[in-house]
Protein backbone atom coordinates (compact mmCIF):
# COMPACT_ATOMS: atom_id res chain seq x y z
CA UNK A 1 0.00 0.00 0.00
CA UNK A 2 1.93 3.68 -0.84
CA UNK A 3 1.79 6.57 1.27
CA UNK A 4 -1.25 7.91 -0.34
CA UNK A 5 -3.32 4.70 -0.24
CA UNK A 6 -2.53 4.85 3.66
CA UNK A 7 -3.42 8.71 3.73
CA UNK A 8 -6.94 7.53 2.81
CA UNK A 9 -7.31 4.34 4.42
CA UNK A 10 -6.16 4.90 7.89
CA UNK A 11 -8.84 7.31 8.84
CA UNK A 12 -11.60 4.73 8.10
CA UNK A 13 -10.11 2.22 10.78
CA UNK A 14 -11.77 1.87 13.91
CA UNK A 15 -10.18 3.73 16.89
CA UNK A 16 -8.25 1.45 19.38
CA UNK A 17 -9.65 0.75 22.65
CA UNK A 18 -6.42 2.28 24.16
CA UNK A 19 -6.87 5.00 22.27
CA UNK A 20 -10.23 5.95 23.41
CA UNK A 21 -8.92 4.90 27.05
CA UNK A 22 -11.24 1.72 27.14
CA UNK A 23 -8.30 -0.07 28.80
CA UNK A 24 -6.05 -2.39 26.63
CA UNK A 25 -2.25 -1.69 25.73
CA UNK A 26 -0.99 -0.53 22.17
CA UNK A 27 -0.81 -3.04 19.40
CA UNK A 28 2.22 -5.41 18.85
CA UNK A 29 1.77 -5.08 15.04
CA UNK A 30 1.19 -1.84 12.93
CA UNK A 31 -2.39 -1.38 11.30
CA UNK A 32 -0.80 -0.81 8.09
CA UNK A 33 0.89 -4.01 7.75
CA UNK A 34 -2.38 -5.60 9.03
CA UNK A 35 -4.38 -3.94 6.59
CA UNK A 36 -1.14 -5.19 3.66
CA UNK A 37 -1.50 -8.47 4.64
CA UNK A 38 -5.22 -8.71 4.02
CA UNK A 39 -4.55 -7.51 1.01
CA UNK A 40 -2.09 -9.64 -0.17
CA UNK A 41 -3.92 -12.10 1.02
CA UNK A 42 -6.89 -11.86 -1.23
CA UNK A 43 -4.62 -10.76 -4.07
CA UNK A 44 -2.63 -13.86 -4.33
CA UNK A 45 -5.09 -16.48 -2.80
CA UNK A 46 -2.55 -18.19 -0.58
CA UNK A 47 -4.07 -20.29 2.31
CA UNK A 48 -3.89 -18.08 5.60
CA UNK A 49 -0.77 -20.35 6.97
CA UNK A 50 1.24 -19.67 4.05
CA UNK A 51 1.19 -15.88 4.67
CA UNK A 52 4.90 -14.64 4.05
CA UNK A 53 6.80 -13.68 7.61
CA UNK A 54 7.18 -9.98 6.14
CA UNK A 55 3.76 -9.70 7.40
CA UNK A 56 2.41 -9.89 10.89
CA UNK A 57 1.60 -13.54 11.99
CA UNK A 58 -1.41 -15.05 10.22
CA UNK A 59 -3.42 -15.54 13.46
CA UNK A 60 -3.18 -12.02 14.38
CA UNK A 61 -4.48 -10.87 10.87
CA UNK A 62 -6.86 -13.41 11.04
CA UNK A 63 -8.40 -12.07 14.38
CA UNK A 64 -8.23 -8.67 13.28
CA UNK A 65 -10.10 -9.17 10.47
CA UNK A 66 -12.98 -11.26 11.96
CA UNK A 67 -13.59 -8.34 15.04
CA UNK A 68 -13.85 -6.13 11.84
CA UNK A 69 -15.99 -7.68 10.41
CA UNK A 70 -18.07 -8.73 13.07
CA UNK A 71 -18.42 -5.48 14.44
CA UNK A 72 -19.37 -3.69 11.31
CA UNK A 73 -16.49 -1.76 11.45
CA UNK A 74 -15.35 -3.44 7.89
CA UNK A 75 -19.00 -2.66 5.97
CA UNK A 76 -18.31 0.61 7.51
CA UNK A 77 -14.60 1.34 6.33
CA UNK A 78 -16.43 0.13 2.54
CA UNK A 79 -18.49 3.10 3.05
CA UNK A 80 -16.38 5.26 3.63
CA UNK A 81 -14.21 4.66 0.61
CA UNK A 82 -17.27 4.17 -1.71
CA UNK A 83 -18.11 8.10 -0.31
CA UNK A 84 -14.96 9.07 -1.06
CA UNK A 85 -14.44 7.59 -4.49
CA UNK A 86 -18.18 8.99 -5.71
CA UNK A 87 -16.96 12.28 -4.55
CA UNK A 88 -13.84 12.35 -6.58
CA UNK A 89 -15.83 11.01 -8.95
CA UNK A 90 -17.73 14.16 -8.75
CA UNK A 91 -20.96 12.42 -7.33
CA UNK A 92 -23.02 12.81 -4.83
CA UNK A 93 -21.63 10.74 -1.78
CA UNK A 94 -24.88 8.26 -1.61
CA UNK A 95 -26.43 7.11 -5.06
CA UNK A 96 -29.14 7.35 -6.83
CA UNK A 97 -29.19 4.44 -9.42
CA UNK A 98 -27.97 1.00 -9.47
CA UNK A 99 -26.84 -2.19 -11.66
CA UNK A 100 -27.49 -5.65 -10.90
CA UNK A 101 -25.69 -8.80 -12.39
CA UNK A 102 -25.31 -12.07 -11.83
CA UNK A 103 -22.01 -14.66 -12.36
CA UNK A 104 -22.00 -18.20 -11.25
CA UNK A 105 -18.88 -19.42 -9.87
CA UNK A 106 -16.97 -22.69 -9.27
CA UNK A 107 -17.63 -23.54 -5.54
CA UNK A 108 -14.14 -23.69 -2.96
CA UNK A 109 -13.53 -27.09 -2.32
CA UNK A 110 -14.88 -26.79 1.40
CA UNK A 111 -18.10 -26.23 0.23
CA UNK A 112 -20.77 -29.09 0.97
CA UNK A 113 -23.10 -30.31 -1.53
CA UNK A 114 -26.08 -29.08 0.50
CA UNK A 115 -24.86 -24.97 -0.20
CA UNK A 116 -23.95 -25.55 -3.78
CA UNK A 117 -25.70 -26.09 -7.21
CA UNK A 118 -25.64 -26.72 -10.73
CA UNK A 119 -25.83 -23.86 -13.46
CA UNK A 120 -27.32 -25.77 -16.43
CA UNK A 121 -26.47 -22.68 -18.73
CA UNK A 122 -23.24 -21.62 -17.73
CA UNK A 123 -22.43 -25.45 -16.77
CA UNK A 124 -21.10 -24.44 -13.69
CA UNK A 125 -21.15 -26.30 -10.48
CA UNK A 126 -21.13 -23.86 -7.37
CA UNK A 127 -22.58 -20.70 -5.99
CA UNK A 128 -23.95 -17.69 -7.90
CA UNK A 129 -22.87 -14.15 -6.55
CA UNK A 130 -25.32 -11.67 -7.33
CA UNK A 131 -24.10 -7.88 -7.22
CA UNK A 132 -26.02 -4.48 -7.15
CA UNK A 133 -23.05 -1.76 -7.75
CA UNK A 134 -23.85 1.99 -8.30
CA UNK A 135 -23.22 3.48 -11.91
CA UNK A 136 -19.30 3.94 -11.63
CA UNK A 137 -19.24 0.43 -10.58
CA UNK A 138 -18.44 0.73 -7.07
CA UNK A 139 -19.63 -2.12 -4.91
CA UNK A 140 -23.48 -1.55 -3.17
CA UNK A 141 -24.67 -5.21 -2.13
CA UNK A 142 -24.13 -8.75 -3.04
CA UNK A 143 -25.92 -11.99 -2.30
CA UNK A 144 -24.55 -15.53 -2.57
CA UNK A 145 -27.13 -18.11 -3.23
CA UNK A 146 -26.13 -21.77 -4.90
CA UNK A 147 -25.70 -21.82 -8.61
CA UNK A 148 -28.68 -23.30 -9.55
CA UNK A 149 -31.06 -20.47 -8.06
CA UNK A 150 -32.37 -18.43 -10.79
CA UNK A 151 -31.25 -14.67 -11.84
CA UNK A 152 -34.95 -13.63 -10.71
CA UNK A 153 -34.85 -15.24 -7.52
CA UNK A 154 -31.74 -14.22 -6.48
CA UNK A 155 -32.75 -10.77 -7.42
CA UNK A 156 -35.83 -10.26 -4.42
CA UNK A 157 -33.91 -10.55 -1.69
CA UNK A 158 -31.07 -8.34 -3.42
CA UNK A 159 -32.74 -5.59 -4.09
CA UNK A 160 -34.82 -5.96 -0.85
CA UNK A 161 -31.26 -5.23 1.17
CA UNK A 162 -30.40 -2.57 -1.74
CA UNK A 163 -33.50 -0.98 -0.98
CA UNK A 164 -32.71 -1.28 2.96
CA UNK A 165 -29.27 -0.32 2.73
CA UNK A 166 -29.71 2.63 0.21
CA UNK A 167 -32.92 4.13 0.59
CA UNK A 168 -31.55 7.03 -1.79
CA UNK A 169 -31.96 4.68 -4.89
CA UNK A 170 -34.99 4.95 -7.45
CA UNK A 171 -33.49 3.78 -10.23
CA UNK A 172 -32.03 0.14 -10.74
CA UNK A 173 -31.15 -1.86 -14.23
CA UNK A 174 -31.00 -4.76 -15.22
CA UNK A 175 -30.74 -7.24 -18.18
CA UNK A 176 -33.22 -8.96 -19.83
CA UNK A 177 -32.90 -11.98 -17.64
CA UNK A 178 -34.62 -10.26 -15.04
CA UNK A 179 -37.73 -9.37 -16.89
CA UNK A 180 -41.31 -10.75 -16.06
CA UNK A 181 -42.73 -10.35 -12.55
CA UNK A 182 -39.59 -8.97 -10.79
CA UNK A 183 -40.44 -5.25 -12.28
CA UNK A 184 -43.85 -5.25 -10.80
CA UNK A 185 -42.54 -6.63 -8.04
CA UNK A 186 -40.13 -4.00 -7.19
CA UNK A 187 -42.47 -1.32 -8.00
CA UNK A 188 -45.00 -2.66 -5.64
CA UNK A 189 -43.63 -4.15 -2.78
CA UNK A 190 -40.44 -1.87 -2.35
CA UNK A 191 -40.79 1.60 -0.24
CA UNK A 192 -40.13 3.90 -1.44
CA UNK A 193 -40.84 2.82 -4.62
CA UNK A 194 -37.73 1.03 -6.55
CA UNK A 195 -37.81 1.00 -10.64
CA UNK A 196 -36.27 -1.78 -12.22
CA UNK A 197 -35.87 -0.75 -15.82
CA UNK A 198 -34.71 -4.14 -17.99
CA UNK A 199 -32.35 -2.84 -20.72
CA UNK A 200 -31.09 -5.30 -23.76
CA UNK A 201 -27.28 -6.48 -23.55
CA UNK A 202 -24.78 -4.63 -26.12
CA UNK A 203 -21.11 -4.78 -26.52
CA UNK A 204 -21.04 -1.62 -24.89
CA UNK A 205 -22.46 -2.83 -21.99
CA UNK A 206 -19.97 -4.84 -19.66
CA UNK A 207 -21.82 -7.26 -16.47
CA UNK A 208 -21.43 -5.70 -13.26
CA UNK A 209 -20.14 -8.82 -11.52
CA UNK A 210 -16.07 -8.42 -11.86
CA UNK A 211 -14.02 -11.70 -11.94
CA UNK A 212 -12.56 -12.78 -8.87
CA UNK A 213 -9.61 -14.46 -7.87
CA UNK A 214 -9.87 -18.02 -6.15
CA UNK A 215 -9.08 -16.37 -2.71
CA UNK A 216 -12.11 -14.12 -3.11
CA UNK A 217 -14.28 -17.04 -3.76
CA UNK A 218 -13.22 -18.85 -0.38
CA UNK A 219 -13.77 -15.68 1.21
CA UNK A 220 -17.54 -15.13 -0.02
CA UNK A 221 -18.25 -18.93 0.62
CA UNK A 222 -16.99 -18.40 3.99
CA UNK A 223 -18.84 -15.28 5.50
CA UNK A 224 -21.44 -14.75 3.18
CA UNK A 225 -24.79 -16.57 3.10
CA UNK A 226 -27.81 -16.03 1.65
CA UNK A 227 -29.61 -13.83 4.14
CA UNK A 228 -26.17 -11.62 4.02
CA UNK A 229 -26.61 -7.99 4.20
CA UNK A 230 -24.50 -5.85 2.59
CA UNK A 231 -20.54 -6.92 2.04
Amino acid sequence: MSDAEWAVTEPTLPVPAWKQGRGGRPAEWCRRDIVDAIRYLVKEGIQWRAMPVDFPPYQTVYDLLDAWQESGAAEAMHGDLRAQCRIAARRSPEPTAAVIDSQSVKAAETVGRTSRGYDAGKKINGRKRHIAVDTIGLLLTVLITAADVQDRDGARPLLWNLRKAFPSIRLTWADSGYAGKLVTWAKTKLKPRLTLQVIKRTEQVHRAAPPLGRRAHLLLDHQVTAHSPRL
